[in-house]
């Protein structure tokens, strides 16, 4: 069974910084990209940022130059790292996995909901003074 866990999210100050980490097990980790989508009260879930193993990333427009996203495959584990983050970043994150075969996908699927295969439960991040 696929178990994905997310943890980091809290409280923190606009400008400030968190690191989500994720959990992966029961799954091969090097066949799967793994990404985070958020979302918000009232609003889609939406895709913040992608990466495969071989570490090809892509991120949403409004993350850019603010957000890295890493992996460590001997792990299993896949990180968000968010800075200058502001109080519109205020949603639940979640970690998701999405089978490629270790294959390289384009960013529609990368950061497209509807593709992915496996979900983590969320982990809220507030953003606010």
């Amino acid at each position: 069974e696929v178990h994905l866990v997310e943890s980091g999210g809290g409280l923190v100050q606009p400008g400030g910084s968190l690191r989500l980490s994720c959990a992966a097990s029961g799954l091969s980790f090097d066949d799967y990209a793994m990404g985070w989508f958020r979302q918000a009260p009232g609003k889609d879930r939406e895709g913040v940022s992608s990466i495969n193993s071989d570490g090809v990333t892509y991120y949403a427009d409004f993350v850019k130059g603010r957000f890295t996203i890493s992996r460590d495959n001997a792990k299993n584990m896949v990180y968000l790292q968010m800075n200058a983050l502001k109080p519109e970043d205020t949603s639940v994150y979640y970690c998701a996995a999405i089978l490629t075969w270790g294959q390289e996908i384009d960013s529609f699927r990368a950061l497209g909901v509807i593709w992915y295969d496996y979900w983590g439960q969320g982990t809220q991040v507030n953003v606010s003074s």
